[in-house]
């Protein structure tokens, strides 16, 4: 076993346990972190901005901002979050509706880590360890998105509404397993070089049903390590609103600029945030992003600001950097995104972030 393995199991019981009491504070929190490497280089400001497949997972009314004869759209991530600790991957697809001006998609995500370690029979009955009893399992946690979108437009704008139905499946090995419903809602409102955005995740509270499944032995060598038995429970999301404001520039006939500010509300207690209060704390978030020609973009952001003291009480203020470079090649859009997780530990923490966007049209008669 590496080092790092241990931290592995750390997790899972903190998950167990944290079920078991009842605490839902972050909760379903995988689904946060967000999908694209355009987004993650803006530093995650993108709920006013986003206007292609992966809209879906950020705000789904900027599905609608793909014009019927853009056709098909199809997008795909990978990204290895805490130096490959967890995996992080997306799918995604969009596709025009008969009538104009509506849209619909599908997307899955998955955040994983892999080959956890089971210790729960290392030691022998006359209390020897026997490290050939340790065997492997998977923390994962799965979303699926199914989303509609519509714009109206408008003589002095566009407005676009949109929505997803989401299901959230979660499973730790086989002891552990959950499924949940949510609802999201969005909005963009498209005015001259401004664009508005609204959108409510989680907006009539998100359930996930926990079951366990731990074997009799299991059971027996949790109570005599002292750690708690799960029982089945349900786990809540509440509510986030976001609101966002971008304006594009034109600098010059070629070079372009598009700044975002996102207020990011969270409604389930307080949290380490720039703004913090129970229960809603205030996570600001800026973003910006210049292109050439519409063909290559250079992205920058940052996000996650939060209040840190060190031993001798001194407060500074902690964020989350992030960078990132796009390419369009004809209806091929590839980004890459380069982002901290905000930790002053003083370990590397930095996450690569890459995602591919193309664009099938359909054939003109």
């Amino acid at each position: 076993m590496t080092l790092r393995q241990p931290r592995f199991l750390l997790l899972s019981g903190l998950v167990l346990a944290c079920l078991t009491a009842g605490a839902q504070k972050y909760s379903n929190e995988f689904l946060s972190i967000g999908v694209g490497a355009r987004a993650h280089g803006m530093g995650t400001a993108v709920v006013a901005t986003q206007r292609d497949v992966y809209a879906a997972a950020w705000n789904p009314a900027g599905l609608a901002a793909l014009p019927p004869d853009a056709g098909l759209e199809l997008g795909a991530m990978h990204a290895e979050w805490f130096g490959g600790v967890g995996n992080f991957d997306y799918l995604g697809v969009t596709l025009p509706l008969s009538s104009n001006n509506q849209r619909l998609g599908l997307s899955i995500i998955r955040f994983g880590i892999d080959q956890i370690p089971n210790t729960l029979s290392l030691y022998e009955a006359d209390g020897t360890i026997n490290f050939d009893n340790v065997t492997e399992f998977s923390a994962a946690d799965y979303a699926f998105l199914g989303s509609y979108a519509r714009a109206f437009p408008r003589p002095k704008g566009i407005l676009r509404v949109g929505g997803n139905v989401k299901v959230v499946h979660r499973s730790i090995g086989t002891f552990a397993s959950s499924w949940g419903f949510g609802l999201d809602l969005g909005a963009q409102l498209e005015r001259n070089a401004w664009t508005f955005a609204l959108l409510a995740r989680d907006v009539t509270t998100t359930f996930n049903a926990w079951s366990f499944s731990f074997t009799e032995a299991e059971r027996e060598q949790l109570e005599l390590t002292n750690n708690v038995v799960p029982i089945n429970s349900v786990e809540t999301t509440n509510p986030t609103v976001i609101l966002a404001v971008a304006r594009d520039f034109q600098l010059t006939s070629q070079i372009g600029l598009t700044a975002e500010v996102d207020l990011i509300a969270t409604t389930d207690g307080k949290r380490n945030t720039l703004i913090s209060a129970d229960p809603v704390s205030l996570d600001p978030a800026i973003g910006l992003e210049a292109d050439y020609g519409d063909f290559v973009f250079l992205r920058a952001g940052v996000s996650q600001l939060q209040r840190i003291r060190d031993f001798g009480d001194t407060e500074a203020i902690n964020s989350r950097p992030s960078l990132g470079l796009g390419l369009k090649v004809g209806q091929l859009h590839v980004d890459y995104a380069y982002t901290d997780l905000g930790d002053d530990s003083g370990r590397s923490t930095y996450s690569h972030v890459v995602s591919l966007r193309l664009g099938i049209k359909p054939r003109q008669e």
